[in-house]
């Protein structure tokens, strides 16, 4: 069931999980709103993520798309301190659904968005490395492990081609100019720096 999309500045949770149900990274975000092109979230500077074994928190604000197609969400970077603009993760049914966001005792919030991570990344990083899709061996391994249906290995693979190609062109939503409103407007909400608790 869809969740009806709370207010601009609402507390939200991003969570992935992989294709056999195991949790994968989870994202302390805000619901920013929506446009012609989807769902937007942001994570502001020092909002934290995780995933089993691992977390972190962000180095600078980011915000996300999520798109009507649920097979990809588009991550946009702000002062990167590597330099990466762009990340899409390639995906499976991403969208928001009507629940708590709660998982393993991490508090409650009223929306949660999720995902399946399915492996390929498409990647832009200003500077001489430009954009590429990223972990093709990670997919190799686990479509062989995780049995992704046929169907489903023949879309993602045209699809991570041609996000390649719009991300080149910086086609919108992948040109600077949609995600810069996005990112403005995660900065006018000043949202305090934490740590996931």
């Amino acid at each position: 069931m869809t969740a009806d999309r709370p207010a601009s500045g609402t507390e939200i949770v991003f969570q992935w999980r992989k294709w056999g149900g195991s949790p994968h990274w989870r994202h302390e975000c805000v619901y920013l709103g929506s446009d012609d092109w989807g769902d937007w979230v942001g994570q502001p500077a020092g909002w934290g993520s995780e995933r089993p074994g691992r977390s972190f928190t962000a180095a600078g604000p980011n915000v996300t798309l999520v798109p009507p197609s649920a097979d990809y969400a588009l991550t946009v970077n702000r002062d990167h301190p590597h330099g990466m603009r762009i990340y899409i993760d390639l995906a499976w049914d991403v969208r928001a659904v009507e629940g708590d966001g709660a998982e393993e005792g991490q508090g409650t919030v009223p929306v949660l968005f999720t995902g399946i991570d399915m492996d390929l990344d498409v990647v832009r990083v200003e500077g001489e490395r430009g954009t590429w899709i990223d972990d093709e061996d990670e997919w190799d391994e686990h479509r062989v492990e995780y049995g992704y249906p046929a169907d489903v290995q023949r879309h993602l693979e045209a699809l991570a081609a041609d996000l390649e190609q719009r991300v080149r062109a910086q086609v919108p939503p992948f040109d600077d100019a949609t995600a810069d409103r996005w990112l403005d407007r995660l900065a006018e909400l000043a949202l305090p720096a934490r740590h996931l608790s």
